[in-house]
């Protein structure tokens, strides 16, 4: 859903009804609350709310909307073509948060030293790096969130984003950058955080290690266990892959893009472990995988219980 789509159920339940367009016609949300729910009704030219649309609305989209509108208001990012979805809106409110907290004024400085590309960036927030790719709109409102003029076209990149700590005992390499969001816990326990940005993992080849133990902390799904940390293995052999703490989750529910194969998993390429080989083969089996926010790294790292 975008915020057009937002936007026009706001109206429906202020005004009652909604012109329709391009986008309404084409909405899949529109076409449920319409077929199915039977909450609206549809004439040649508008929407109509019939009874039950405005509980409906309060119960399902009326915070949302509240919230949403005051955050593209108050950047000024709201203008009559702006079709950001509702889970960008929502990652550019995540970064704006980790700006005013603090948290991201160190990774902010790096991206900037390290002339960072848009690429490098949307895999970084985005958890995809084509992401971006002919979004202007949603480039230009990242930039102003992060209050950065441009990003470097397109380049080989051989920066690894590190929150440092004081006197270091162990580092932890993150396949995504939620972690170096949340610094706090890890610095306080001496653990050294690393982002070298998914698949790119080129740059580890530059990669030292101080002689302290590094483990890898992932998606648990078939391109971070299968694709990513292979790659990361060969670049750096002393890795350790962590075992997740975090819930499994459908991978049809999330419409997670990574894909378990229907051959039989390289487990002994990957693990030395017996019960991460069954962890991995559980989640096959039930089409699941572990986001690597919703771990521990304490936990992980048997710090925390």
């Amino acid at each position: 859903m975008n915020w057009i789509e937002l936007k026009a159920l706001n109206k429906l339940y202020t005004t009652g009804r909604v012109k329709l367009n391009n986008t309404l016609v084409m909405s899949g949300e529109f076409r449920f609350i319409h077929n199915s729910l039977k909450l609206i009704e549809r004439t040649s030219s508008e929407y109509i709310a019939v009874d039950g649309f405005s509980m409906f609305y309060e119960a399902n989209f009326q915070t949302k909307y509240t919230a949403y509108n005051l955050f593209l208001t108050s950047n000024n990012l709201l203008k009559p073509q702006t079709r950001l979805s509702d889970a960008d809106i929502a990652i550019l409110m995540n970064i704006q948060n980790w700006k005013q907290d603090g948290t991201l004024e160190e990774l902010r400085r790096q991206i900037i030293a390290s002339d960072e590309s848009l690429r490098g960036v949307s895999q970084m927030f985005f958890r995809n790096e084509k992401y971006l790719d002919n979004k202007p709109s949603l480039v230009e409102a990242l930039k102003k969130i992060l209050d950065v003029r441009d990003f470097a076209n397109e380049k080989d990149q051989q920066y690894i984003y590190k929150l440092e700590c004081h006197n270091p005992v162990e580092i932890v390499l993150c396949e995504n950058l939620n972690f170096l969001t949340m610094p706090n816990k890890p610095r306080n326990n001496g653990i050294e955080l690393w982002y070298a940005g998914g698949k790119n993992v080129g740059k580890l080849d530059y990669a030292d290690t101080r002689g302290l133990p590094i483990y890898y902390s992932c998606d648990w799904d078939y391109d971070g266990l299968f694709v990513i940390y292979p790659l990361v293995k060969e670049k750096i052999p002393s890795i350790k892959l962590l075992t997740p703490n975090g819930p499994a989750r459908s991978i049809t529910e999330t419409e997670h893009n990574s894909l378990w194969p229907t051959l039989p998993l390289p487990l002994d390429s990957v693990f030395s472990d017996k019960d991460q080989r069954k962890l991995a083969e559980a989640l096959k089996k039930n089409n699941q995988w572990i986001i690597e926010e919703s771990n521990s790294i304490l936990t992980m790292l048997g710090i925390e219980n």
